[in-house]
């Protein structure tokens, strides 16, 4: 056998740059790139390996590591899973940055590979620089912390290991049922460390994303069910999207004339003007799709974990009667809630559920109520979405204007905090694929650093980041990543004077407004921020505007622009779009506010309409 002298860090990478995927026929580059903060646990090993092979894989050069593995994030989603980036990082504090990354990923089932350099192996120099001693456990250090929100974990403590865990990692972000973050730990000794690694390791592998079938009989008892049904709805969650499946959807809703309601993930599956989209469902959904989802019969339930703001905390499927069929290639998510499970693929199960249905259709009169239905839901967000120039601009505005500016291939892009529900309402798909809201794990400063990688993964779309001024706030280094890397954003920034939803969320369960606006905060000094000048100092070409009717020169300015151009805007903290659903927060029962125990009865009350065991 044949074999090749190389360092612990050099096989690594070696390895990853030897690894394909067919992307639409075409051999592509499973890991394009590396994002890396260097640091004396990784600079000195993987950072000269990097380095030795610049022209087989780019380093970028994060900003925060955070921010980077959340661009890496952005990226896989994008990519639609089908490519994966990797971030890294030294010991101690750059490692744990990337923790809260690393949950997103896992949450939202979506791959990166991460590597954080380590402690010694021998331990002759403990403690070292950065290192979280465990005064029982030795064996630990702060890369432990990566384990609840890993797919696949592990610490490389002799090189040849990377022969076993290096295929591991790979297989369980490429299989759909275990996608989700890889994390392998570096010590700074064994990094360096040399071995005679087989040359065969290296080989190129091609590789291709599983579609599992379903099981026949799993199959069958899904098409006795949905053949019963006279109000039947598909629910398109984010599988819809991992499995390419979007036209295979329209196909299968237009030929069984069964209406489609989108999950947040799952948004621009269908083209919104298509006459079975029922529009968003759920807490940020809109009232016609909810009203949809207590009428039907029968649920297929495409690709989605069944968040709670997808189904109003189990409140909106109202009808006791209601039968859910869950297409997952996960398990655990077919079988929430007593659905009927068809653990595979969505693409494969659509097209088997198809042939098998063969002539049968829903009712018309099922799918002309979907339409009246959502045809008062674009009706609704239409009037939210006219400008009022005597008043402060609202979130649904500024949603608008994009909405009404957009072109067939731009993609918005926002997470946590007021835009979820403006923009799953207000950004009406023109294109599959056009969206990314991230609210899986609902993470404040994914706004910017996922834009960035969406653009790296999508050079040639326009890429639109929305981001309230709370979440700029976290995070917003990646303007800078973005201009140093020519990956041009629009980012339309928010200022609604501090985090203003969980204000609303506050005041509507019966507290006082505290501690969220800056003017309910005991602060010393009131100073509010200029995002424009802020942006303006990392590179961006950066403007302020006064109204909805400026923001509209100013966005098609942003087109045109060559470098990322960030439009800042003082909105409303008021006003939002009303229409989703019941959504069960904890609130107190026993409280010297009336108003909260109002709340807290209020929520009791609502919590009788939750689907528990049915």
């Amino acid at each position: 056998m044949k074999t090749i002298r190389l360092t612990t860090a050099q096989a690594l990478v070696k390895f990853l740059i030897a690894q394909r995927i067919v992307i639409d026929g075409r051999k592509e580059k499973l890991f394009p790139g590396v994002m890396a903060i260097f640091g004396h646990g990784n600079v000195t090993s993987l950072g000269v390996a990097l380095d030795e092979n610049r022209e087989h894989i780019r380093t970028y050069r994060g900003q925060n590591e955070q921010g980077m593995a959340l661009a890496a994030v952005g990226f896989a989603k994008a990519k639609r899973r089908q490519q994966i980036m990797v971030a890294s990082s030294s010991i101690g504090p750059g490692a744990l940055n990337m923790v809260t990354a690393a949950g997103v990923a896992y949450v939202d089932r979506l791959p990166i590979l991460i590597l954080a350099g380590d402690t010694f192996v021998h331990r002759v120099p403990d403690p070292v620089l950065q290192q979280a001693e465990n005064f029982v456990d030795p064996t630990q250090s702060v890369n432990d912390a990566f384990k609840p929100v890993a797919r696949y974990w592990d610490r490389i403590v002799a090189p040849e290991q990377l022969l076993h865990s290096l295929p591991h990692a790979v297989s369980t972000m490429l299989d759909p049922a275990t996608c989700g973050p890889a994390f392998i730990g570096l010590p700074q000794d064994v990094q360096a460390e040399s071995y005679d690694f087989p040359e065969i390791f290296f080989e190129e592998v091609v590789h291709t994303i599983l579609r599992p079938r379903a099981d026949k009989d799993e199959l069958s008892r899904a098409v006795e069910v949905l053949r019963t049904a006279r109000s039947p709805l598909i629910i398109a969650g984010g599988g819809v999207h991992y499995s390419l499946a979007e036209k295979e959807l329209a196909e299968f809703a237009t030929k069984h004339n069964v209406p489609v309601v989108e999950t947040v993930a799952g948004k621009a599956s269908l083209l919104a003007e298509h006459r079975l989209n029922g529009g968003p469902v759920g807490v940020t959904g809109c009232e016609s799709a909810n009203k949809l989802a207590a009428e039907a019969d029968v649920v297929l339930a495409l690709g989605t974990r069944l968040q709670d703001f997808t189904t109003g905390s189990w409140t909106i499927f109202s009808n006791a009667k209601t039968k859910f069929v869950g297409v997952n290639t996960t398990r655990f998510d077919a079988t929430k809630h007593r659905s009927l499970p068809v653990v595979a693929d969505v693409r494969e199960t659509l097209g088997e559920l198809t042939n098998a249905l063969s002539s049968w259709r829903a009712p018309d009169t099922w799918s002309k109520l979907a339409q009246t239905e959502a045809a008062k839901y674009h009706a609704y967000i239409d009037k939210l979405a006219r400008s009022d120039p005597k008043k402060i601009a609202t979130y649904a505005q500024v949603v608008g204007v994009a909405d009404r500016l957009a072109q067939a291939n731009d993609y918005a892009l926002t997470a946590a905090g007021g835009f979820p529900g403006e923009l799953n309402n207000g950004w009406r798909a023109k294109s599959l694929n056009s969206f990314d809201c991230e609210y899986g794990f609902s993470c404040m400063g994914y706004e910017i650093s996922g834009a960035w990688g969406a653009k790296l993964a999508m050079p040639d779309r326009e890429v639109i980041s929305f981001v309230g001024d709370g979440s700029y706030m976290m995070m917003n280094s990646d303007i800078y990543s973005s201009v140093l890397y020519g990956n041009k954003l629009i980012v339309i920034v928010c200022d609604n004077g501090g985090y203003a939803v969980i204000n609303r969320l506050q005041t509507n369960q019966g507290g006082v407004p505290f501690n969220n606006q800056y003017v309910d905060c005991d602060v010393a000094n009131l100073v509010y921020v200029d995002f424009a000048k802020h942006a303006e100092s990392m590179g961006a070409i950066a403007e302020t505007v006064g109204s909805i009717e400026e923001l509209e020169t100013a966005f098609s300015r942003a087109r045109s622009s060559t470098r990322t151009h960030v439009i800042v805007l003082k909105t409303s903290s008021n006003d939002w779009t009303e229409g989703g659903s019941f959504w069960e927060v904890g609130v107190p029962t026993t409280s010297h506010r009336p108003e909260v125990v109002k709340a807290g009865e209020a929520m009791i009350e609502g919590k009788k309409q939750q689907r528990v065991g049915w």
